[in-house]
């Protein structure tokens, strides 16, 4: 299924893939060939991709593009949502490694969602509202009490 999204993708128009993924096709392949790159100069080989480079690649735009959680593009592509995960930052970093696009870093994100705000505290004093301690109240019980 995951293959059929690829290809049906892949076939649509200029204007088509522009909406479905966010990039033109032509974009796509520059991202995919930095990808292919990054995956050649692995030094240790381990368990092989449950996706196909294009196919990360394609998840990770289908991410930035509607903001899906990781366990529903998981359920989609067939695959965990910490996979989801590992390759959407995978792919972010290789992308950015690359400095051939202009990604947005964290950094950029943090600086325009900080808010300030003023909180005022008025720390002046104020009596207590309680009745006085008086030594006659007090002590008028105690010495009825005791002989």
């Amino acid at each position: 299924m995951e293959q059929d999204r690829l290809t049906r993708t892949l076939k649509m128009n200029r204007k088509q893939f522009r909406r479905r993924t966010g990039i033109y096709p032509e974009t796509f392949a520059e991202m995919e060939a930095v990808l292919a790159e990054r995956e050649a100069q692995k030094k240790k080989a381990g368990r092989p991709a449950a996706l196909s480079v294009a196919e990360q690649l394609l998840m990770t735009l289908e991410f930035w593009r509607e903001y899906r959680t990781f366990a529903h593009l998981g359920d989609d592509w067939g695959v965990h949502e910490t996979t989801v995960h590992r390759t959407v930052e995978r792919v972010e970093a290789a992308l950015i490694a690359s400095e051939q696009f202009q990604m947005p870093k964290k950094r950029v994100f943090q600086e325009a969602q900080t808010v300030y705000s003023i909180v005022v505290v008025d720390a002046s004093e104020v009596p207590c509202e309680r009745p006085k301690k008086s030594s006659a109240a007090g002590t008028a019980a105690r010495r009825s009490s005791t002989p």
